[in-house]
């Protein structure tokens, strides 16, 4: 039996289907959230706030606590839509504000403009360019090293 979460600040009511995951539940509403290590709990990039509704939710697992750790915008609210499975109605969930970076061809194109929202960190959810400030190339170069990091870190956990 499907469940009833809304997504915040957007204002939007989405199903999902229970013991399915937050994040089937966003990328249904065309969110743009990315799932950089594949749903698999090891990255950053589908981080969300519950503004209500924890208790509705799948408990935290040790690799998601692990992951929610590294994130500097983590706060007691964090979960990690991929991990999270939505067991009871009540959840609310918020998006962290900003948008992360899914193609280098992406920010290339944007080099010299002003970013229109916070663009993120892919692994940590720091900010890398705040909102009205300049894109420059040698935040491409953060990125690219950031990615061959997540690349490597990703294949060596996949090898336990």
């Amino acid at each position: 039996m499907a469940k009833t979460v809304k997504l915040a600040p957007i204002n939007r009511e989405t199903a999902i289907a229970t013991n399915d995951n937050l994040l089937s539940g966003l990328l249904k509403n065309e969110l743009k959230v990315l799932q950089e290590c594949g749903g698999r709990g090891m990255c950053a990039t589908c981080h969300v706030y519950i503004k209500a509704g924890m208790e509705s939710l799948s408990p935290l697992s040790r690799r998601e606590q692990r992951t929610l750790g590294a994130i500097t915008t983590c706060n007691v609210n964090s979960r990690l839509a991929c991990q999270a499975r939505v067991l009871d109605e009540g959840v609310i969930v918020e998006l962290p504000s900003g948008m992360y970076v899914s193609d280098m061809q992406d920010i290339e194109a944007l080099i010299g403009r002003r970013a229109e929202q916070n663009i993120l960190h892919p692994l940590t959810g720091t900010v890398l360019v705040e909102a009205g400030k300049l894109i420059t190339r040698s935040m491409i170069t953060q990125l690219e090293e950031t990615r061959v990091k997540a690349s490597q870190y990703l294949t060596a956990e996949s090898e336990f």
